[in-house]
């Protein structure tokens, strides 16, 4: 029977060790040339725009392409499907299979939504303004209970506040996500999920739905900020085209709980790379060849994501306050470091594509299984129920080099962004083009290490 063997394992499915196969793959390549040549492009970039007349560089961001208006009930329309959706969503997680790559409500969330959706936010722009799932029954609402003349008056949520509560929630997102035994458990999903549309849909009546999705719903939050980068401008009913990251020059700089936002958005998708690398791991002397699960590591992980936190607050706020110094600035650190730290915003987004793109790849093809058949029960609403999985295209040598370029690709060329969104806000604070070069010095000895540490996240052997 030896013989058949080979035959049986052809015609049976077998788990599939994507990590270990691209990883494997990817340590071949020579990635230290990739890194060196990455750090250096950053590097070159902040040369060549210390050397730029100011004035070509304003007249550059300042290009718009006219396109058409639009009014607002198109947008109710799409959000009462977005609800209607949702809704659904959740009542195949509670009802529907018990299996994470069936069920549509762990893939649409964590895959479609947070893994593909912030894709084209930072190149649509602003599309969650109208999908998201409490817009349309907001409208709804205040109408019956007549809260539009309420959401005219000044703001009910307290300055203050900031945006502490999207911080929180965007937090408990994080650790969700990353820390949580069985984040894409259907059920598990479902009871953390519709309670927060219920506690966001009851915030929005009592804040007005400005108010509490600009500054305290977290999802609004990080999708407008990813927004800003994108080369699509929405403004007065009214799209336009503008260069990517020209609508972050012209922002208003964040309070201390903004930029606290924006850097968790990008400390986050860092640890997540971090925790599973054999580095990591063998720092609190777990072996990665013998991963114990997610269980075992909730004190580490939950550790390691406020620390990643901690330490990338403390290294940005120490390149703008030395970036002061270099200048000689008049400013006040909060209104320099709250202007500046939009230029993470590139980045985030960055590695975000670049460590989704492979969960994007496979499991948004089980989405679209999944969403055909929601509750398992043989239906075949989009004709994808039947629908074969091609695993194989982040798998084997050949994919593993332009997964790798491409990835690496993004995350240089985010960085390059970076440096050149900073120098525009630079000039903001600054009018000698100078002294402006002089303060993103250390911001940008910053953005090159980050950048060596972003593509050694990509090469370096992972666990679990």
């Amino acid at each position: 029977m030896a013989f058949l063997a080979p035959a049986l394992a052809a015609l049976f499915p077998t788990p599939a060790l994507a990590h270990a196969s691209d990883r494997g793959h990817v340590l071949l390549l020579p990635t230290g040339y990739y890194i060196a040549g990455g750090a250096l492009a950053v590097a070159v970039s902040f040369l060549v725009l210390a050397l730029l007349p100011p004035a070509a560089l304003d007249n550059f961001w300042r290009k718009r392409l006219q396109l058409f208006a639009f009014g607002d009930h198109p947008r109710i329309i799409v959000s009462l499907i977005s609800f209607a959706g949702f809704a659904l969503l959740i009542a195949a997680g509670v009802f529907g299979s018990r299996d994470p790559l069936s069920n549509p409500l762990p893939l649409v969330i964590w895959t479609l939504l947070w893994a593909g959706f912030t894709l084209l936010q930072g190149v649509l722009g602003d599309l969650w303004a109208w999908l998201n799932p409490w817009y349309g029954p907001w409208r709804i609402a205040s109408r019956i209970f007549g809260l539009d003349a309420r959401e005219a008056k000044p703001s009910r949520l307290p300055s203050w506040f900031g945006y502490w509560s999207a911080f929180v929630l965007f937090f408990a997102f994080a650790w969700f996500e990353l820390i949580d035994p069985a984040p894409d458990d259907p059920a598990r999903l479902a009871f953390a999920a519709g309670p927060y549309w219920l506690v966001s849909f009851a915030a929005m009546l009592a804040f007005g739905y400005e108010d509490w999705s600009r500054r305290g719903e977290f999802l609004s939050v990080f999708f407008s900020m990813v927004a800003r980068f994108a080369p699509v401008e929405r403004l007065e009913g009214r799209l336009s085209l503008c260069w990517p990251g020209a609508k972050l020059l012209a922002a208003e700089p964040l309070p201390l709980s903004g930029i606290a936002f924006l850097l968790l958005a990008l400390s986050s998708v860092s640890f997540d790379g971090l925790s599973k690398t054999f580095f990591w791991l063998g720092l609190f002397g777990v072996n990665p060849l013998e991963y114990p699960g997610r269980t075992a590591l909730i004190g580490v992980g939950s550790f390691g994501l406020v620390l990643t936190f901690i330490l990338l607050a403390a290294v940005f706020a120490l390149a703008v306050r030395l970036g002061q110094r270099l200048a000689g600035d008049k400013h006040s650190f909060a209104e320099a470091a709250g202007l500046l730290v939009w230029s993470i915003v590139p980045i985030a987004l960055a590695y975000h594509i670049a460590h989704y793109l492979t969960v994007l790849l496979v499991d948004g093809q089980y989405a679209l299984v999944a969403l055909s058949d929601p509750f398992a029960l043989g239906w075949n609403l989009f004709g994808t129920a039947n629908m074969m999985i091609e695993a194989g295209i982040v798998a084997g040598a050949q994919s593993a080099w332009w997964l790798w370029n491409l990835q690496a690709g993004v995350i240089i060329a985010g960085h390059v962004l970076a440096v050149l969104v900073a120098h525009g806000l630079a000039w903001r604070l600054y009018r000698q083009p100078s002294r402006a070069a002089l303060s993103q010095l250390p911001l940008t000895l910053l953005m090159i290490a980050y950048t060596i540490f972003g593509l050694w996240l990509l090469a370096t052997p992972t666990a679990g």
